[in-house]
């Protein structure tokens, strides 16, 4: 199998490093606060640098919090960039902008190197349970070489288009979200005003 690295080991990034370990992948880590004790117990490889990650996998992972955080990690000091060359590839699970996405792919390729965008749903539940949604932006080639593991942390992984296509999905993802959560306040708020216990109402359509 072959070599995986993984930076950002936060809240959804640690326990997608961990199902990767579970399945015996050979992984190579790093995290700005370092990597946690039982990561590096289950066979986790600790690195001081993104550089000094892409020195030991063929594909690395990246899961931080925003654009900068991504673009910190690829072209800051010791980033990604300077150590990545043929042959392997750039995962960013990350949820950032699509058009920031789009530019890192193309600085990437450069390199010699591929790149997919992959950002995720399923909150910390689904990291833990390895049953996240995972919306992947990339070449069929490039994501056929990593689906194995993807679907060591995900349930349901779609190739939605070319680089980019992934954020796009998420941020659609997003859109819905944020209008169904405002649709379930209006429908529970009718029914207050009307003099019926929402609670009940919300048992009610749980069901």
């Amino acid at each position: 199998m072959q070599k995986a690295g993984f930076i950002g080991l936060g809240i959804m990034g640690k326990p997608m490093a961990a199902n990767l370990l579970k399945n015996g992948v050979t992984l190579a880590a790093f995290t700005r606060s370092g990597v946690p004790d039982d990561l590096t117990k289950a066979g986790a490889q600790a690195c001081d640098s993104p550089a000094a990650v892409a020195a030991q996998a063929d594909i690395i992972f990246i899961m931080v919090p925003d654009t900068p955080d991504v673009e910190r990690v690829l072209f800051g000091e010791n980033g990604l960039a300077s150590a990545l060359h043929a042959g392997q590839t750039v995962v960013d699970m990350s949820s950032i902008s699509p058009m920031a996405t789009r530019e890192f792919a193309a600085r990437v390729r450069e390199t010699g190197a591929d790149y997919l965008d992959a950002p995720v749903s399923g909150g910390e539940v689904g990291a833990k349970a390895g049953s996240l949604t995972i919306m992947v932006g990339g070449e069929q080639a490039t994501f056929d070489s990593v689906k194995p593991l993807f679907d060591m942390m995900g349930k349901n992984v779609t190739l939605i288009g070319a680089v980019g296509a992934g954020q796009v999905c998420k941020v659609a993802n997003q859109v819905i979200v944020a209008a169904t959560i405002e649709a379930v306040g209006e429908a529970l708020l009718l029914a207050s005003k009307a003099g019926v216990d929402p609670a009940r109402v919300r048992e009610a359509l749980m069901g």
